[in-house]
């Protein structure tokens, strides 16, 4: 027998893990979205332009 091939006992023990810990590699990575990149849910126009003032004008 190969022992490339895993047997069914850690055949089981794979599914199993699997099965409890869900999928642990997300299909989309954070460095795809605007998460951690200063991006925030949308809210009022007013919060947009505050967010948006260049340093040299105070803020």
């Amino acid at each position: 027998m190969s022992s490339s091939k895993p047997d069914r006992a850690e055949q089981e023990r794979r599914r199993r893990a699997a099965e409890l810990l869900g999928d642990l590699m997300p299909s989309t990575t954070s460095d795809e979205t605007d998460e951690g990149w200063g991006e925030r849910a949308a809210g009022s126009r007013d919060e947009e332009y505050l967010r948006d003032v260049p340093p040299h004008h105070g803020g």
